[in-house]
């Protein structure tokens, strides 16, 4: 049975189109995937947020992904938050400072947030007003901090950040003398987007950079003391566990990789295999 060039052609045009069907679906569905504001992780429950704030790294008042807290503080004071963020997440943290009336104020100010990981290294921010001067008859002051992604796994001399604990330190670095103690209201607010497959990467650590987590594993598996007991995390950790979830857009660029391969591969196969046995020369030549 021989092939009719009208057939080939048909043949050609359709896996063509398959080709380029399967292409442009995995050019545009990946990054639409990971760049979707609506994959945002960020639980906004009915849950109250802490009314306080710590004033060290050990008391941080610990919030949830997505959750408000608000504190009643004095100028001058350090505030400190703590929340939890895991791999193939980028952490926004804002804060809003609500400053005295004016009238009892000396002068401007100058207020600002850091983010520091489960190490206590103050990570830097991509973008965000990390630093700002509140005039003297301003009524608040409004800062951000968008955190680059967090990694799964870093070479030890890295700074990047990676799972486990961030914490919030807010204080005012620049203040008239007079001016110190005046009461403040703040609120900080923190939120997680989730970026997808396409910022994975290999390896993965033994343990999030959480404070306590390794006494807790030890009282878990029998290898501690008997005085090394489990104890719940003060810091908390992301609703669905640390990294508890398998699935990854990564699997749809693996099967449409397969898919497309296994198509070019018969298109391959379809421009070298000919028209077959010529009509005029008989079976068996």
């Amino acid at each position: 049975m021989t092939t009719t060039p009208r057939r080939t052609r048909g043949i050609r045009l359709a896996l063509t189109g398959a080709l380029l069907a399967g292409l442009t679906l995995l050019t545009t569905a990946g990054p639409a995937l990971a760049d979707d504001p609506s994959a945002s992780a960020s639980p906004t429950g009915d849950e109250a947020g802490p009314t306080e704030a710590g004033t060290t790294f050990r008391t941080a008042t610990a919030l949830k992904q997505g959750q408000s807290g608000t504190a009643q503080a004095s100028a001058g004071d350090y505030l400190y938050w703590v929340f939890p963020a895991d791999a193939g997440q980028r952490p926004t943290v804002e804060a809003t400072v609500k400053l005295p009336e004016s009238a009892a104020r000396r002068g401007t100010s100058t207020w600002q947030v850091d983010v520091y990981d489960g190490l206590r290294r103050r990570q830097a921010c991509m973008y965000g007003h990390q630093t700002r001067k509140a005039a003297a008859d301003a009524a608040t002051v409004e800062l951000s901090c968008v955190l680059r992604p967090v990694r799964a796994w870093s070479e030890p001399w890295a700074n990047d950040p990676l799972p486990g604990s961030y914490y919030i330190r807010l204080t005012v670095v620049d203040l008239p003398a007079a001016d110190l103690g005046l009461p403040v209201d703040v609120e900080v607010k923190t939120s997680i987007k989730e970026l997808g497959g396409g910022h994975d990467g290999g390896g993965s650590l033994a343990e999030p950079l959480v404070p306590g987590v390794s006494v807790a594993s030890a009282g878990e598996t029998g290898a501690g003391p008997a005085s090394a007991a489990p104890r719940t995390l003060a810091t908390g950790e992301p609703e669905d566990g640390w990294a508890s979830g398998w699935w990854t857009d990564r699997w749809l660029w693996t099967a449409g990789g397969g898919v497309l391969a296994a198509l070019a591969a018969v298109f391959g196969y379809s421009l070298t295999r000919g028209r077959g046995r010529p009509a005029h020369v008989p079976p068996g030549v």
